[in-house]
């Protein structure tokens, strides 16, 4: 069994980076959970090239048998009891379980190709570093 969250950029709030740190400390005790951040794309402002180069990282992390999951504003979302059910029960289907969290312009379309699903949040709309935090929490 497999759990794995790729988050586009660092963290650079202070605030977000100590409460990721926290939260990844908190699961450790009930699961491995590979948490991997991929390059933002930093070399343009222009959505299309930066989904496109955010694509590749995030691509190269994803493995064949991996079931996708993204985190997204499209998504569906959970009660938090629900949102856990549906973990235990994909777990149950699925070894190797991926979520990702994009960058600011989100995710390019070969990206929600590549998902089995699309899960949000809330329907609010959460910066993508807080998004993090409330992920792990």
């Amino acid at each position: 069994m497999g759990l794995k969250l790729i988050v586009v950029g660092k963290t650079k709030t202070l605030l977000f980076a100590q409460s990721e740190k926290e939260y990844l400390k908190r699961l450790n005790k009930y699961c491995k959970l590979n948490y991997v951040v991929v390059s933002s794309s930093k070399k343009s402002d222009v959505r299309d090239v930066c989904l496109k180069m955010e694509e590749k990282h995030i691509l190269n992390n994803i493995n064949n048998q991996d079931f996708v999951i993204l985190l997204d504003e499209k998504g569906k979302y959970y009660s938090s009891r629900d949102f856990a059910n549906q973990i235990n029960e994909r777990l149950i289907r699925d070894s190797n379980i991926t979520f990702v969290i994009g960058g600011a312009f989100g995710f390019s379309e070969k990206i929600y190709q590549r998902s089995n699903l699309m899960w949000s949040l809330s329907s609010l709309t959460f910066p993508h570093q807080m998004a993090r935090t409330i992920f792990l929490e």
